[in-house]
């Protein structure tokens, strides 16, 4: 029976992404939003998060519990944590450890839940104008990794996959660090293997 390849990872643009956060002024959702683009969390990760697994200093955040219960560490970068910051500020005060809470409404300081951000973002996308989702923010963290050089085994260990295979899938929207990497590789070979390259010997 012939095997149909998966659906590509969809991902943004850099120009969706740049639309897309400037319809977020909500302190709270900028913030959930960034890690996701910028840490590679999952919606499901994201409202898990307690105070005590952001390490603001050192700019990282334990997920304890990921997907089939595999914990990580991922890396906040600067605009990331910026955005928490921002929000650590004017988030309400309570007993509750969750980072996200809700800030309208009779669920007021209770923890924001995971339809309750994925209704965010289907506000914000009609917003913006074009159609996205909370994944697809995780596949466009991890694709821009990939341009920018970063190895397949440092993408998996950020985004917390078990199989190489399901981080390989990236490889095949990433044609420009392919072609990149395969001429930066074939020039190294061509120099040395070419029998017209000079020896530096006299005839």
């Amino acid at each position: 029976m012939l095997r149909l390849p998966k659906p590509l990872p969809r991902f943004l643009r850099d120009e969706e992404a740049g639309k897309l956060f400037e319809v977020i002024k909500n302190p709270r959702d900028k913030a959930i939003f960034y890690l996701m683009l910028r840490c590679g969390l999952r919606v499901a990760e994201t409202p898990s998060l307690k105070l005590d697994d952001l390490d603001l200093r050192r700019g990282t955040i334990i997920i304890r519990a990921g997907k089939g219960s595999k914990g990580r560490m991922v890396y906040m970068s600067t605009d990331a944590h910026s955005a928490i910051m921002e929000y650590l500020r004017v988030r309400q005060a309570g007993r509750t450890k969750a980072v996200f809470l809700v800030d309208k409404g009779a669920l007021r300081g209770k923890p924001i839940s995971v339809r309750g951000v994925q209704k965010k973002m289907e506000l914000y996308a009609r917003q913006s104008g074009f159609r996205t989702s909370c994944h697809e923010l995780r596949h466009t963290m991890a694709t821009q990794l990939l341009h920018a050089g970063a190895d397949l085994s440092v993408i998996q260990d950020l985004l917390g996959h078990s199989p190489i295979a399901t981080t390989q899938r990236y490889c095949r929207v990433s044609n420009l660090k392919v072609e990149k990497d395969y001429y930066k590789a074939m020039d190294l070979v061509v120099k040395r293997t070419s029998p017209h390259r000079s020896t530096g010997a006299s005839e």
